[in-house]
């Protein structure tokens, strides 16, 4: 199996260099992941990418705009079907994917791998020894969470599967997943400190929480950082740390 990276001409501070659009490639049959936004130089990339290969199908990891809208069209133009937790915002699925369903093509298997936290409908997609992660794990950065209980589950569970390699949905592959992941699972405990020592501190307010907890990100990023502290919050109060009552936070 060959892999090809298509990024997407969508660069911002949400997006890093833009979307990765991936092309599996396997005995002269392609799978596409994540197409990414609906914008047509891109759509005509992604065409060249596999002019000489056989389309199979498009998989989407989960319905963000910088992933999906460009799934339906595509797959009219090459008519092939799109395969996906469920239907979104500019997007429908032909195939409803759930945790370990399998696609084939080229000879090659491709199995759904359930990773909820970033979004309830998100999806990693496993061939052979690499994972093609979405914004579950995202190259050089971290990604907002909405669920962090579920997000950290997640994580967890593809500590346990055996790959070479991710492919992010943005930023560039990552060739130690062992590392990277236990990376990923002690900045989110690094980062459930930090809040609970805010808090001790005397900030409980959650604007305050964030303020100082993510004093040095980018002011771009605090909405983000805001939703991550949310989340952080709710998994708190599930387990008994704290309490929360709108925006006022208290330790238990």
């Amino acid at each position: 199996m060959n892999v090809r990276r298509v990024l997407a001409p969508n660069p911002g501070p949400y997006t890093g260099d833009g979307t990765n659009t991936y092309v599996l490639d396997s005995e002269g049959e392609a799978l596409i992941i994540d197409p990414g936004p609906n914008d047509e130089r891109h759509l005509q990339a992604i065409l060249a990418s596999v002019e000489s290969l056989a389309p199979q199908m498009i998989l989407v990891t989960h319905t963000h705009e910088d992933h999906a809208p460009a799934a339906n069209p595509l797959a009219a133009m090459l008519s092939v079907p799109v395969a996906g937790h469920g239907p979104g915002r500019e997007f429908k699925p032909d195939r409803i994917l759930v945790d370990n369903d399998i696609v084939e093509f080229g000879g090659t298997t491709v199995r759904a791998v359930a990773t909820p936290g970033h979004s309830p409908d998100h999806l990693c997609f496993l061939a052979e020894s690499a994972l093609f992660t979405g914004d579950h794990i995202m190259g050089g950065s971290s990604v907002f969470v909405e669920d962090m209980t579920a997000y950290m589950a997640s994580l967890r569970k593809v500590q346990r599967l055996p790959l070479d390699v991710l492919y992010p949905g943005h930023g560039p592959a990552e060739h130690d997943p062992p590392a990277v992941i236990a990376e990923y699972i002690e900045h989110r405990l690094e980062r459930e400190r930090q809040i609970v020592e805010a808090v001790e501190s005397g900030r409980t307010d959650v604007n305050a929480i964030v303020a100082t907890v993510y004093a040095q990100v980018d002011s771009a990023l605090l909405p983000l950082a805001a939703i991550a502290v949310h989340a952080h919050l709710r998994k708190l109060a599930v387990e008994g740390v704290v309490r929360v009552d709108g925006d006022e936070v208290t330790l238990l």
